[in-house]
């Protein structure tokens, strides 16, 4: 079941909220039995089969946690080792084994691949309960009992597609009477959250999809595409999951709003970054924070030297990659991000490259070329990410650098044929698609525009203080649970839904 479909907003939330508050005021803790079924059928809804396997994963990680809490120091160790393995294994098979087995095939093996249908937030529940079932072994876990522990992995608002949640967050708020309590402030919020995030995923990212789509699958199929195709799809595309997790992400913190729950902020003006530390402080900000903590530290992290420290943040961002996809591109993605950050360290030792005073020309001029410089080379990393395979991975970089030839408009003919520039052509700017190039064009300055310059959800409302931290107050205009803004977030909700035209997954589902 997607968010962003006619049965979720006017059939199944509805009916879950509503029983919520009423079973609350009959039972408090029938409501959250009330919660845990909902959950289990927002889940189930896309294949019923998979309860069973999610079921068996949270009474397993959950006795075995039980099962830590109640062993001596030695023991402990032994039986986290077992479940990670466990953990780790089931991933494997559903999300890794035909991957494996294609790569022994291409040195002669020829073994046969199964049938393997992944399961939604496999990946999520799994890292989710990895990292409960970590901080119990060092002590750092309340003892909570089977229903919050089952709820607190199953949350529908995150269980598809994140943010990966941690208990210390989100446990205690399940655990509070307090939260069954109708408050009107957090029906206001959690809707207007979910509005913005509706509007993102329906109006911006969908219609980017329509200009990325054709240049990713055009390349797939061998097509020779030129300079501005490829900036084009790429560019569309980087905008495109931008809108598209940063729309889930508020989705799912205003859906769980609505319940008076706090979840932890994912999403946070990443392409404002001025370097490529900065971007994974604000992108999937759960992952990274899991994967410096679970991860990164665990392996050493910066205390046996640099040469060590730049091995275990490549380490860390190839797993990073595959924990995104079974695929060459992803442990590309993954590698170019590693290189990125190790570049981005060694970057920021040379003192001599410093500019001390915050306020001056230079260092403004400095700040924006950053930021700049740093989306560009995010949009080259999401390449391998989006592309189907290597050779159309490789197809586009060609592109990008004008080693196939510059597409220019018919328009332009009479400006340039007399320089005689080898690489130009006279085709278009999509030749491939036979898409309209100046409405995707004007999206792209408008994405730039809207991603540059305005607030993000967070900032926006940060009086109310939506999601589980807090964050500085945005000095321009925020909102208020007033008439105007009701007025306004009413509109964005209602053209957003008269626009839900066919099913749209989130890019992050197939994660």
């Amino acid at each position: 079941m997607l968010f962003n479909s006619y049965i979720f907003i006017f059939v199944y939330l509805p009916i879950v909220l509503l029983g919520f508050f009423f079973i609350s005021k009959i039972n408090p803790k029938l409501s959250k039995f009330w919660l845990i079924s909902a959950s289990f059928f927002f889940y189930g809804f896309w294949n019923p089969n998979f309860i069973f396997l999610l079921s068996l994963s949270i009474l397993t990680n959950y006795n075995i946690g039980q099962l830590i809490r109640r062993c001596n120091k030695n023991a402990k160790s032994h039986i986290l080792k077992i479940a990670i393995i466990l953990n780790i294994s089931l991933l494997f098979y559903f999300k890794y084994y035909n991957f494996f087995i294609s790569s022994l095939n291409i040195i002669g093996l020829n073994l046969a691949s199964a049938e393997i249908i992944l399961p939604l937030g496999i990946s999520f529940y799994t890292f989710t309960q990895i990292a409960y079932l970590v901080d119990v072994k060092r002590g750092e876990v309340e003892d909570f009992n089977l229903y919050d522990y089952i709820l607190f992995v199953t949350w529908f608002p995150h269980l598809i597609a994140g943010p990966v949640i941690h208990h210390k967050q989100m446990m205690p708020q399940f655990s509070d009477k307090l939260s069954s309590i109708l408050n009107f402030d957090s029906i206001s919020l959690g809707t207007t959250m979910f509005s913005l995030g509706l509007f993102k995923k329906v109006i911006i990212a969908d219609q980017l999809a329509i200009f990325a789509n054709p240049v990713f699958k055009a390349a797939a199929t061998g097509a020779h595409l030129q300079i501005l195709e490829a900036w084009i799809g790429t560019l569309c595309y980087s905008f495109q999951i931008y809108f598209d997790f940063s729309g889930y992400s508020d989705m799912a913190i205003g859906l769980s709003r609505l319940f008076n729950i706090k979840l932890p902020i994912n999403f946070n003006s990443p392409y404002k970054a001025n370097n490529i530390i900065e971007f994974w402080r604000r992108w999937h900000v759960t992952l990274s924070t899991f994967l410096r903590d679970y991860l990164y530290i665990p392996l050493g992290g910066n205390r046996n030297g640099k040469f060590r420290r730049y091995v275990n943040l490549l380490l860390t961002m190839l797993i990073g990659g595959l924990w995104h996809g079974a695929g060459l591109n992803y442990i590309i993605w993954g590698g170019l991000h590693g290189i990125y950050l190790i570049i981005n360290n060694i970057w920021t030792k040379l003192s001599f490259l410093k500019i001390e005073s915050n306020k001056s020309l230079l260092y403004n001029i400095n700040h924006y070329l950053c930021i700049f410089i740093t989306f560009i080379f995010v949009c080259i990393a999401w390449i391998p990410f989006r592309s189907a395979n290597l050779i159309s991975t490789i197809t586009i970089y060609k592109a990008m650098f004008g080693i196939n030839g510059i597409s220019l408009p018919n328009s332009l003919y009479n400006t340039f044929v007399n320089l005689k520039f080898y690489s130009i052509k006279f085709n278009g700017i999509m030749p491939i698609s036979e898409l309209n190039g100046n409405k995707a064009i004007a999206l792209i300055i408008i994405c730039f525009s809207i991603v540059w310059t305005l607030p993000n959800s967070q900032q926006f409302l940060s009086l109310y203080n939506p999601s589980h931290e807090k964050i500085p107050h945005y000095k321009g205009y925020k909102w208020k649970p007033n008439k105007l803004f009701g007025v306004v977030i009413g509109l964005l909700l209602g053209i957003s839904i008269l626009s839900i035209s066919s099913i749209s997954e989130f890019l992050y589902y197939q994660f």
